[in-house]
């Protein structure tokens, strides 16, 4: 049993020898005495590495204000207020200091003499981390102005107690690792290490020593020799800043120098695995787009250890780099929208949810998104003054249209972070840029994101390459379904917190909107752990000349029989919405779930089928026989060409973070409102299909007009075993997803792939073509259309046969990743 001292007892615990210090153990090893100063690894002297004590102040000080942030007015909105939480924070943290042989704090034990499961083994090796994150928390206010407890010496005395009392008992070099290798290699080292910066004047060559010493015992040189395993991607760059810290901390240049030069592996474009892609993806655990999380991540280490070590001797000239800026715009922006970052590329992240009215805590769209906004900003330090330029003005453009949480007041931000945004919105050079209008297929992690001035749309796919969902450690045990075509959009100036708040807690995780699904159950982390369930199909994916695109995914049920094809056409105001083949034979209800609404705590918006209003009162379901089109007020509106059974619920859900992340520990229910519209297939469906129209903030009366006129703004519309395909003339658009060869309109192909012909105003035309499967290298495309010449085409087009029909002869198609072939012809 753990054995509480007193609070006078801890804090004088903090001036004795290293050896006595050692003679309390650590959990599960042996309790011999060690010496007062471990030896480190044998390594190079700085002198040796061309480096003198003032650079590594120097770099100590870049850190501190890495760490603290630049251009802090303590008596200013936002920092006053933020400053003032801090200090009440790290006042919180000292009063319930209770010092044991197994923990620091009561509610973050991490010794156990057995353990009875393997979570519980994880959770123990978590609180390691998070009794370093508290530590880390008190030096902040410490180090900060206006906290109330600033340069406060008694709270600098219980830090620097708190740090030898962890190394006395946990984290030293004789303790064997147990539970979650990413606390004792990452979570840990490095809250430990930034405390240690800031408190650097307050500690001794001995303790220094010691923290080191237990660092290079869980995070060794070897921990980077290879770019595999737990050491790619964002893992490698949080190994890096710890390697580089330590190095700073201890004055051991050769680490230093190895977390520079570590750092190369990240910078290349990858084809498989985890990394950055060329096609703008972002994969970590192998499986899983993790643009919002991990790779937010990856771009917050990579802009502090980049400025860290900019004007060093260690300072990252590896070309390479460029790659990382270049992914600003090419894989961060397109997944940003006033601020949030979307949920379809954060993984497991988006069950790390916040009590309800939490003005601080863990995370949402928005904060992901508002981290990754000011990690732009710290990155623009090093990229060249246009790109910066132009990434200041994406900055501030999210901020201004930003309408749920304005990310510069964003209570969950550093102080460091909040600097930057602060800045940038001060900056008066620099001009907003305004929203963008393209559409963007992210192959290599089936995504697709399609941007237009009033609305964002995204779709999240998973195939034999990607999973569909992932948990871990007990988190997003009911994303099942969130891979099997979700369909997720936001407006410019509305529905900002529709995936915010309490929606992933509250939410029917069968019923997730744009997906079809068995209504079979499926057991908590379903399919396995760290993206280990992914379906077998090749078929994944789409085309587009980014302002259209058609996108295509042959689905199969997670732990089920169904199959279906689904197709998404995604155009100017509208998404086109095509599915057929449902086929399943699980005996639970089968469904298309056209739109799953979050309406908010208070959420009462009217929803109208046909003209006519539905009733308010909660809960309550029907169904409208041959519907023509719907609409949620304040929302958007909904066209059914084939005019089928549409079922429709209001309800209010109840939920808690803990349904869904075990380790949150956050049981408290709460509860939110939802409109729901689903098409039901039954229980045996064998062929089914569906299609409607999406009209992201249509009015009542505009999705009404689009209902009428439908056949005359889509001319063409197919859902056959073969194909799926639309043609709207006024957009000049035809776009087909051939799912085996054949002919729709005047487009037809040879073998399975996506395209798509728009004809510009301009009297060219751009015919565009994708091999989803990444199967068939050679494939011969034609548009029965006259056409005069070919001005420019791809590498991958060996023949461009012009007259009567453009017949284009792609060699090489599946070497291409799924990535859309762009021929641009003029029409006779």
């Amino acid at each position: 049993m753990s054995r509480p001292l007193d609070r006078r007892s801890f804090l004088q615990t903090s001036s004795v020898s290293a050896a006595a210090l050692a003679l309390a153990g650590a959990p599960g090893t042996a309790t011999a005495a060690t010496p007062a100063t471990p030896a480190t690894p044998a390594t190079p002297a700085a002198s040796e590495l061309g480096a003198a004590a003032e650079d590594f102040a120097s770099l100590r000080a870049t850190w501190r204000t890495l760490l603290l942030g630049t251009g802090v007015t303590p008596t200013r909105a936002p920092f006053a207020a933020k400053l003032a939480a801090i200090g009440d924070t790290a006042s919180r943290y000292a009063d319930t200091l209770s010092p044991a042989d197994g923990s620091l704090w009561p509610d973050a034990v991490w010794a156990d003499p057995d353990p009875d499961t393997d979570s519980e083994s994880y959770a123990f090796s978590g609180a390691i981390q998070t009794s370093y994150q508290r530590l880390y928390a008190m030096a902040e206010a410490w180090s900060q102005p206006g906290t109330g407890v600033t340069a406060d010496p008694a709270l600098a005395a219980a830090v620097v107690a708190g740090l030898d009392h962890m190394y006395a008992r946990i984290y030293n070099e004789r303790q064997t690792r147990y539970g979650n290798w990413y606390s004792w290699q990452i979570g840990a080292p490095q809250p430990l290490l930034d405390t240690a910066v800031l408190l650097y004047d307050r500690l001794s060559a001995e303790q220094i020593a010691r923290y080191c010493a237990a660092v290079d015992a869980f995070v060794p040189d070897s921990s980077v020799a290879s770019y595999s395993g737990t050491s790619t991607g964002a893992n490698r760059i949080d190994l890096c800043r710890v390697l580089a810290v330590r190095g700073i901390l201890g004055e051991n240049a050769a680490k230093v120098a190895l977390a520079s030069s570590a750092m190369s592996p990240v910078f290349p474009y990858v084809t498989a695995g985890d990394g950055l892609y060329a096609d703008g993806s972002i994969i970590q655990h192998t499986y899983v787009p993790y643009t919002g999380s991990y790779g937010a991540v990856l771009i917050d280490g990579l802009s502090r250890l980049l400025a860290l070590l900019s004007g060093s001797p260690w300072e990252v000239t590896d070309a390479g780099k460029q790659v990382v800026l270049d992914a600003v715009e090419a894989a961060y922006a397109p997944f940003l929208h006033n601020g949030l970052a979307m949920d379809g590329v954060a993984g497991r992240a988006v069950s790390r949810g916040l009590p309800p009215g939490a003005a601080a805590g863990q995370n949402d769209d928005h904060t992901r998104g508002h981290a990754i906004m000011a990690s732009i900003v710290a990155l623009g330090q090093a990229a060249g003054p246009a790109e910066n330029a132009r990434w200041r003005a994406l900055v501030k453009g999210w901020i201004q249209r930003a309408s749920y949480r304005s990310p510069v007041t964003d209570p969950q931000l550093s102080v460091a972070k909040l600097a930057l945004l602060n800045e940038v919105l001060d900056d008066d050079s620099v001009t907003a840029a305004a929203q963008p209008r393209d559409s963007r297929i992210f192959p290599a992690m089936d995504r697709a994101v399609h941007r237009r001035t009033g609305w964002v749309a995204s779709v999240s796919m998973a195939s034999k390459r990607i999973a569909y969902y992932e948990n871990g450690n007990g988190e997003n045990l009911h994303g099942w379904h969130t891979g099997s075509g979700m369909l997720y959009w936001w407006g410019e100036d509305f529905a900002d917190d529709q995936y915010s708040d309490r929606f992933w807690a509250t939410v029917d995780p069968y019923r997730m909107p744009g997906t079809t699904v068995s209504g079979k159950k499926l057991a908590d982390g379903e399919g396995g752990a760290w993206g280990a369930a992914r379906p077998d199909v090749d078929f994944v994916g789409g085309a587009g000349d980014g302002v259209y695109s058609a996108l295509g995914q042959h689905l199969k049920g997670l732990s089920s029989t169904l199959e279906a094809r689904k197709s998404w056409f995604l155009l100017e105001d509208a998404v086109i919405c095509l599915g057929s083949g449902i086929t399943a034979s699980d005996g639970a209800p089968v469904e298309t779930i056209v739109e799953n609404r979050h309406l908010g705590a208070d959420g009462r918006n009217t929803l109208t089928v046909d003209g006519r209003p539905l009733p308010t009162a909660l809960p309550w379901s029907g169904s409208a026989p041959r519907a023509r089109w719907a609409h949620i007020a304040g929302h958007g509106g909904y066209v059914f060409p084939e005019r089928p059974t549409l079922r429709a619920l209001r309800e209010e859900r109840t939920g808690a973070w803990h349904d869904i992340n075990s380790m949150t520990g956050l049981p408290d229910r709460f509860g939110s409102r939802y409109a729901t519209l689903w098409l039901d297939h039954g229980t045996a469906p064998k062929d089914a299909g569906y299609a409607y129209v999406l009209l992201p903030g249509a009015s009542a009366a505009a999705t009404a007009r689009r209902s009428a006129s439908l056949g005359r703004w889509l001319r063409a519309c197919v859902r056959t075993a073969g194909v799926h395909g639309v043609r709207v003339p006024s957009l000049g658009v035809t776009g087909a997803n051939f799912w085996s060869p054949g002919r729709f309109e005047q487009v037809s192909a040879d073998a399975p792939v996506s395209v798509v012909v728009r004809e510009r105003r301009d009297g060219t035309a751009v015919v565009c073509v994708a091999d989803p499967t990444r199967l068939h290298d050679e494939v011969t495309v034609t548009w029965h259309r006259p056409v005069r010449s070919v001005l420019s085409r791809p590498v991958t087009v060996t023949g461009a046969e012009t007259g009567r029909a453009l017949r284009l002869t792609f060699n090489g198609l599946s070497a291409t990743g799924g990535v859309t072939q762009r021929t641009v012809v003029r029409p006779a």
